[in-house]
């Protein structure tokens, strides 16, 4: 039954995914965490971080994670297989399509055309961890830890995974608030 269910829930990601992995996981978010409460918010951004710092595409690394953690690895192999199907059809079709009528306007108006859905679905993920972010740490730091990690990826050209691992890490090494107040860990 949760190979159904998982299934049919990166179906419709895989469906609806338009822009590549990086505007599918508003989609996996709406999925996961609001529709079947797969994972919590907390949960679902820890995939999603870990999923950024290993290689490969996003949109087959966290369903395949999320699928093995709910119902093992046929659940792994549904929600991979879910989320790929739609790609690999869509692709066929829209190729075939595009190579024949390329110089048709509406053709090139389609791909400009879901451009700013995916800006705006890239910004509601953002505003939505920036939120959990301000209430785990405060907006200050958010905002620092931000305007860091955004000053070394994009002036000093440093991969997104090495931003991505040193925060964990800092993470990691970070005394817990129990320990600082004096209580046991």
């Amino acid at each position: 039954m949760k190979q159904t269910a998982l299934f049919w829930a990166f179906f419709r990601v895989g469906i609806f995914g338009f822009g590549g992995g990086p505007a599918m996981v508003p989609l996996v978010r709406a999925e996961v965490v609001t529709r079947h409460q797969w994972l919590t918010d907390e949960e679902f951004a820890d995939v999603l971080a870990i999923g950024n710092t290993l290689p490969g595409p996003i949109a087959t690394k966290m369903p395949g994670y999320i699928g093995y953690r709910v119902a093992g690895i046929s659940g792994c192999a549904a929600a991979v297989i879910a989320v790929i199907l739609p790609m690999i059809v869509a692709m066929i079709v829209m190729l075939g399509i595009f190579s024949r009528y390329r110089d048709v306007g509406w053709i090139r108006g389609m791909g400009q055309a879901v451009i700013p859905v995916v800006m705006v679905m890239m910004a509601q993920l953002t505003w939505d961890f920036f939120d959990k972010s301000k209430a785990a740490l405060g907006w200050l730091i958010s905002i620092a830890m931000a305007v860091i990690a955004g000053a070394g990826i994009y002036w000093l050209g440093v991969h997104p995974g090495w931003v991505i691992g040193a925060i964990l890490l800092a993470g990691l090494l970070r005394p817990s608030r129990k320990k600082r107040a004096g209580g046991a860990a």
